[in-house]
């Protein structure tokens, strides 16, 4: 049965993408664009390609896939399907990973603007040294 409700939560994903760029600063962010009902539609500036993935409250994964764009990543998801509770919608590239949260009430869904977490990731080259004092 649980196998039957995730697929289902999986196919009731839908995904719809272009190239999308919005002026900023040239660091990856998320925007919001709008939220209708049940629809999230947000973009992801100066992206060429990311890994997109949607985790509920307990952290196990939902849905995932590799966006790409030249300027830009711009989908837009219906959780229609989405039983009611908390989600997280984590977003990756090659230097960052940021995680918004995903509110879904009866008749709403509600993408949060602003991340609530954002990770830098490590380039660390095996040759280099670190001096300590």
């Amino acid at each position: 049965m649980k196998k039957i409700l995730k697929l289902s939560l999986v196919c009731a994903v839908l995904f719809t993408g272009s190239i999308y760029a919005i002026d900023g600063n040239g660091d990856f962010n998320l925007h919001v664009i709008k939220a209708n009902g049940k629809l999230i539609t947000f973009a992801i500036n100066r992206v060429q390609k990311a890994t997109l993935a949607i985790y509920d409250k307990d952290g196990n994964l939902i849905y995932s896939e590799t966006a790409s764009g030249k300027d830009g990543i711009l989908r837009t998801f219906s959780l229609e399907e989405f039983p009611e509770g908390t989600y997280f919608l984590e977003a990756e590239d090659s230097v960052k990973k940021v995680r918004h949260e995903i509110t879904i009430t009866d008749s709403t869904t509600v993408l949060s603007q602003k991340a609530v977490s954002s990770v830098y990731k490590t380039t660390a080259d095996k040759n280099t040294s670190v001096a300590v004092r």
